[in-house]
């Protein structure tokens, strides 16, 4: 189950006291028996749970913003072979989403631009009574530069509300599919 939540405490986009013109954040939880779920498969799931439809929103968002002069994310036909070399290590670059930070239990990615700056948080977490359950929190936070930063994310922001939950129940069944396979 995927539940609205707020910044937690310990993640990096906390510290440092920074102010944000729109936050959101999801939470949900998984089962990881054996462990063996690190922030760096977090990342990589990232960029592959999303339902379909939002590939076409994408599709449309980049070929309106160029006529901008905004940034897109450049060729997506070598996506896989980006994908299957991804570590999440800071300063990488996937598609639009650099990496800004990364701890052992948190990715940072995010862009900056002209009219604003983005950052989403992957944010893993053991759960104190229950060693093999864990939360996985996706924050996002955006930094408006200018009033056309405002008005871009205007229509953005209501289809976010309905990306990044499904995102992150994507992220989870991926994750109990293959908990299941690997027993």
């Amino acid at each position: 189950m995927v539940k609205k939540s707020k910044i937690p405490d310990h993640s990096i986009l906390k510290m440092g006291n920074k102010s944000f013109d729109y936050v959101d954040c999801y939470q949900s939880s998984f089962m990881d028996e054996a462990n063996k779920i690190d922030i760096t498969k977090i990342g990589k799931l990232f960029f592959i749970s999303g339902p379909k439809w939002v590939d076409g929103l994408f599709t449309v968002r980049n070929k309106v913003v160029r006529l901008l002069g905004l940034k897109t994310p450049g060729d997506p036909t070598d996506r896989q072979k980006q994908l299957d070399n991804f570590k999440c290590d800071k300063g990488e670059q996937l598609g639009l989403f650099k990496v800004f930070d990364k701890t052992d239990n948190e990715v940072i990615l995010g862009e900056d631009d002209k009219h604003l700056d983005f950052r989403v948080s992957l944010l893993l977490d053991k759960l104190a009574s229950k060693t093999e359950q864990k939360n996985l929190t996706i924050t996002t936070t955006v930094k408006f530069n200018n009033s056309f930063g405002r008005l871009y994310f205007l229509p953005v922001r209501a289809f976010h509300k309905l990306i990044v939950p499904t995102m992150l129940k994507g992220i989870i069944k991926q994750l109990e599919n293959e908990t299941t396979t690997n027993r």
